[in-house]
């Protein structure tokens, strides 16, 4: 939130009374997208969607940007496909809501998956269908202790979407994932950690300085071989040992000309901490 967003907010006394449905802040090569529809839960509508697509495509080309950070402002993170639109656009016949996979849903769990440093899911609260898509194409989960995980998608008579019949079963096996789509019971925060759907779960009250510590930290990391890591893991999961290897050796080859090798190798040897620029 910038400081005339964050005035606002204030002079009208909510947080999403700027009329911004996504908020953007930088800090220490952090950018955080907050989701801004708190009273909808941060339901997703087509404004939101086309604002985070833009968002995140920008995070991606801006190489003061080393770790991006997606949350949602209020109670929630967010509770997928905002219905309220949806079924006006279907009783007025507008085909918009069977097009909106394709042009909104697909492109922003490719923008996520596909971003050249690394993006934290901060699951501060209810995550449900698209929403806990969205965080499961991220990579790296913290929620907070309230958080919980809901595969909506069967309760509404729809298939999954936003990536989850891909990202899902990579994190908890094919038989849960099926399990937790076709049942949709809700996950709560230490069965979310048990399972392997979020890497940490913090009390509330710590929860947003724990992000902020963890994504200062990627931050401040080696950028480019964050990026590597990324895509080799992406591609050994589709591909046999000879060519993953291959990948490696590629990534490796890359990384060793790069400015934050030679930087932490120096380090290394004069025992010191390396100071990583992200080239």
């Amino acid at each position: 939130m910038t400081a005339h967003e964050s005035t606002e907010a204030k002079k009208n006394g909510n947080p999403d009374s700027t009329g911004e449905v996504l908020l953007t802040s930088d800090a220490d090569g952090v950018r955080t997208l907050t989701l801004n529809r708190p009273r909808a839960y941060n339901s997703l509508t087509v404004e939101l969607k086309e604002r985070l697509l833009t968002a995140l495509k920008e995070a991606a080309e801006d190489d003061t940007v080393r770790a991006v950070v997606l949350t949602g402002a209020g109670k929630a993170f967010c509770a997928g496909q905002d219905l309220k639109e949806h079924i006006g656009m279907l009783r007025s016949g507008d085909p918009a809501p069977l097009n909106t996979v394709s042009q909104h849903y697909n492109p922003i769990v490719t923008a996520i998956v596909d971003m050249p440093k690394p993006v934290i899911a901060a699951v501060n609260g209810s995550a449900a269908g698209a929403g806990a898509a969205f965080a499961y194409a991220c990579d790296l989960r913290i929620a907070a202790a309230s958080a919980s995980f809901n595969m909506a998608f069967a309760g509404v008579g729809l298939g999954p979407d936003s990536g989850a019949s891909w990202t899902l079963q990579r994190l908890v096996g094919y038989g849960k994932a099926v399990e937790l789509m076709m049942l949709g019971h809700k996950v709560d925060s230490t069965e979310a950690l048990r399972l392997g759907l979020v890497g940490e779960v913090v009390p509330d009250d710590e929860f947003a300085d724990r992000v902020r510590t963890v994504a200062a930290t990627l931050a401040a990391g080696p950028t480019r071989a964050y990026a590597k890591i990324k895509s080799t893991v992406a591609r050994a999961a589709e591909c046999s040992l000879a060519e993953a290897l291959a990948a490696e050796d590629a990534a490796q080859t890359e990384l060793g000309g790069t400015t934050d090798h030679s930087e932490a190798v120096e380090a290394f040897v004069e025992k010191r901490r390396p100071n990583f620029t992200g080239k």
